[in-house]
């Protein structure tokens, strides 16, 4: 009978060298606390329970991430890897099969863990790989036969185990009956003065349990983080295998060394995307869509064949099919773009719907307004929605025009076809199909002179 799978997360540590008053499993990788990008790789491999230890920080790791479906359990005292896995063994069954992995090795695999898994049927399954530098990992020490017999940590090895060069990684899946026997015959005695989880593999020797290990595909997949380098270095890890998942499914990175994903992104056929864009939450773009350099996208769904121009800020909006938005435009939530919309250099966007086909083309602001299509908003124009309390709403229909230098003074409605005059403040409704303007008396003040600069004394 197949036995239920159960994780084990180890998250417990401060992470002194971090030099951070954040715990350092809560840091981010791809844009998210790496013991939440390492829960979530648990959980595709659709175990009973998931049991998290945490300790260091434990009212900041639970506000953050105590939203996560877990078993959490407190580690009062942090006395090694061994101690912290007996935590949360009361609350896992004999009859699991238990998975341990650590909270600060955020770029293990789902498919890695899965073959650990198997590996451990009947057998005790260490995940290892082979370094030309093994300085600092615990060695892999095997017989001449090639069966292991146990795990020697950096401190505690001679100067021929210190020559090995197989490195244990930590994560280990074993039978949950078996691994709590274990687990009680653990000592302390060792430089460290901690208990070490990775005794366990000569006491199953001892027993007669068969060691079978798995080797990493790659360095980085069972990497820890220590400190801010290793955190940095990981993270260029975590992109560039982001980039290349993307480049197989079709899409122009035309830098892929200068992109962020840090969140998930979704693509239609033949997407481009520039230089040094930062990718957000969750990000849907369409069939032909084009982001241009320096751009961020956050929470966004682009139409096909949508163009983002360079240094446009995009924010929790929906945009259409065919618009055009930017360069350095700004889009803020709750904002919908209909396609075929044009929204120009330097303007912003915030809480509003904008038609098919209308243009917003230059320096302006359009807050909380509903505008309908094939409007032309001119240059300088401002929706003035905030009274110092409250914001009002600024509605717009089809096919109006708007000159330049406007201010729409909210609540406010301009009928549809109607004509704004330019240099204009409405603060009042204008009808459909009329030319509205607002303007003092132009006069000219003969014989004025302009002031000049007055000489300096010397």
């Amino acid at each position: 009978m197949n036995q239920a799978l159960e994780v084990i997360i180890l998250a417990a540590g401060q992470g002194t060298r971090m030099k951070s008053a954040l715990p350092k499993v809560l840091h981010a990788i791809g844009g998210e606390a790496m013991l939440a990008r390492v829960y979530r790789t648990a959980r595709l491999l659709e175990p009973k329970h998931i049991h998290i230890v945490y300790g260091h920080g434990a009212d900041l790791v639970r506000e953050r991430l105590g939203h996560l479906d877990a078993v959490w359990t407190l580690q009062d005292r942090q006395l090694g890897t061994g101690h912290a896995v007996a935590q949360a063994m009361p609350k896992v069954g004999d009859d699991s099969r238990v998975l341990i992995l650590y909270g600060d090795v955020p770029l293990i695999e789902a498919q890695t863990l899965d073959r650990l898994v198997d590996a451990a049927a009947d057998a005790l399954a260490v995940l290892t790989i082979e370094l030309d530098n093994p300085t600092g990992y615990g060695r892999v020490v095997r017989d001449r036969d090639g069966r292991v017999q146990r795990i020697v940590e950096q401190k505690d090895a001679s100067a021929e185990e210190r020559a090995i060069r197989e490195i244990n990684t930590g994560l280990l899946a074993v039978d949950a009956a078996r691994l709590r026997g274990w687990l009680e015959r653990l000592d302390n005695h060792n430089a460290q003065g901690e208990y070490y989880l990775t005794d366990i593999i000569a006491m199953a020797v001892e027993d007669g349990v068969v060691i079978n290990t798995v080797s990493a595909p790659d360095i980085e997949q069972v990497s820890g983080i220590n400190d801010r380098q290793q955190l940095a270095t990981l993270e260029r890890a975590l992109q560039q295998r982001q980039a290349r998942q993307l480049m197989l499914a079709g899409v122009t990175l035309l830098d892929p060394a200068r992109f962020d994903l840090r969140g998930e992104l979704s693509v239609g056929r033949d997407v481009i995307i520039d230089v040094n864009v930062v990718i957000e939450g969750r990000v849907v773009l369409g069939d032909n869509v084009t982001i241009g350099a320096n751009c961020m996208l956050k929470d966004v769904e682009i139409g096909a064949g949508t163009e983002i121009k360079p240094m446009s800020i995009i924010e929790s909006a929906v945009i259409g099919a065919g618009a055009h938005i930017g360069p350095f435009a700004r889009i803020r939530p709750e904002t919908r773009i209909a396609d075929g919309a044009h929204i120009g250099n330097f303007v912003e966007v915030k809480k509003s719907d904008i038609g098919a086909g209308s243009k917003v083309n230059h320096l302006s602001y359009i807050g909380d307004t509903t505008m309908g299509a094939k409007v032309n908003i001119g240059a300088g124009t401002i929706t003035c929605n905030y009274d110092g309390a409250n914001k009002h709403r600024t509605v717009i229909g089809d096919g109006v025009f708007v000159g330049s230098d406007t201010q729409l003074v909210a609540p406010v409605t301009v009928y549809d076809n109607a004509t704004i005059g330019a240099g204009s403040t409405i603060t009042k409704d204008a009808p459909a199909g009329e030319l509205t303007l607002s303007r003092s008396k132009q006069v000219t003040i003969n014989g004025w002179k302009r002031p000049g600069k007055k000489s300096s004394d010397k």
